[in-house]
């Protein structure tokens, strides 16, 4: 099993990314969340120029952001900087739409975003509805060497949901899936089998990633120590602006949470309707989203909420979980770093080091 790291978008994302190269992780994910973090693309390239064997990833693109033709001029603009170490990930959006009170795109726009995207990076041409009329497009100069279609761009999905995972399939793609513990990411897988088997595909094709987050503890270390909140917090903290999300605006929970930290999401939810302005809540509920935890928010997470919901333990009891989730089948686990803790990366690389 490989490692890779998860970052909230920064123009200067490419010194992380370096130096994750130099440790040996083998793909950097970038955020799509143009409210909160800096624009993917831009921080890409200049990590192409920086790096020259790690693997750039979008981690996920959101359809609604760009559109299809832009999307593909950008990844083989990328793919010309960085020859076949791009990866198309893409998802129908959780953050990037949600701080801005949106639900997700719906999967069959999804897919017919993705068909056009892949069409072009193959070079053919591809019949698009663009401003409510239908056009035959395809990139007109690839011969000048402008941009690099070329080397192939695997596409990867992010899906938690049946419909998704079938999706994920239907495509033939590398499958994302998000997880705090190893019984849910390995049910996830099993269920994600199954849809891969239906669409008749060998179980060998399927390529598995489970992105997460957490914190190295020292031995005798708490769950809600002041670096554990600082490096595993924002991931926990997450699940509750989910949770809100879902009580005071009816979008959809994705997974539920464990009953023991059912104190710390009431709490957190109270908290949330009175997020002003009114009828906006997700203005504040989403700001520090993955990236610190809010002073307001800091008694709802909880070291109960942390170790429950993050890879948050002593390095001994991390090289087991990670263990265990390359003997159920994942190819790679992503981490997540936080902006200000970058450090961590070097903790994180002494984990990796124990599954070369």
């Amino acid at each position: 099993m490989q490692f890779a790291i998860a970052i909230p978008t920064d123009a200067d994302s490419w010194r992380l990314v370096r130096r994750a190269e130099e440790l040996g992780f083998a793909r950097a994910w970038f955020y799509d969340s143009q409210m909160l973090s800096a624009d993917p693309f831009v921080a890409m390239a200049a990590a192409a120029l920086k790096t020259t064997k790690i693997r750039l990833s979008t981690g996920v693109l959101i359809p609604s952001n760009r559109i299809p033709p832009a999307t593909a001029n950008a990844f083989a603009s990328l793919n010309k900087l960085a020859p076949g170490r791009i990866d198309f990930g893409v998802g129908t959006g959780f953050t990037g739409r949600r701080a801005m009170g949106l639900g997700a795109v719906k999967l069959a726009d999804m897919e017919e975003y993705v068909r056009i995207v892949m069409a072009l990076l193959r070079g053919e041409t591809v019949e698009v509805e663009i401003e409510r009329k239908t056009r035959l497009i395809r990139l007109l100069n690839p011969e000048l060497g402008l941009i690099n279609t070329r080397d192939p761009i695997p596409l990867w999905v992010a899906a938690s949901g049946p419909r998704a995972q079938a999706l994920t399939a239907k495509l033939c793609a590398g499958w994302i899936a998000t997880a705090g513990d190893v019984e849910g990411a390995v049910a996830a897988l099993a269920d994600m089998r199954e849809r891969w088997h239906a669409a008749g595909h060998k179980a060998a094709a399927l390529s598995a990633v489970v992105m997460t987050g957490g914190a190295i503890l020292e031995e005798g270390e708490p769950a809600d120590s002041p670096r554990a909140i600082a490096q595993a917090g924002p991931r926990a903290a997450m699940l509750l602006h989910r949770v809100a999300d879902a009580a005071l605006a009816g979008l959809p929970m994705m997974a539920p949470m464990p009953p023991a930290v059912d104190a710390a999401v009431a709490g957190y939810v109270e908290l949330a309707r009175k997020f002003t302005p009114q009828g906006a809540h997700y203005l504040e509920n989403h700001r520090g989203h993955l990236m610190f935890v809010k002073p307001e928010e800091r008694p709802f997470v909880t070291a109960e909420l942390i170790r429950r919901t993050t890879y948050t333990a002593t390095e001994g009891e991390l090289k087991e979980r990670f263990a265990a989730l390359a003997e159920a089948g994942f190819s790679e686990v992503a981490i997540q770093i936080v902006p200000g803790q970058e450090h961590a990366i070097e903790d994180w690389g002494r984990i990796r080091r124990a599954f070369v």
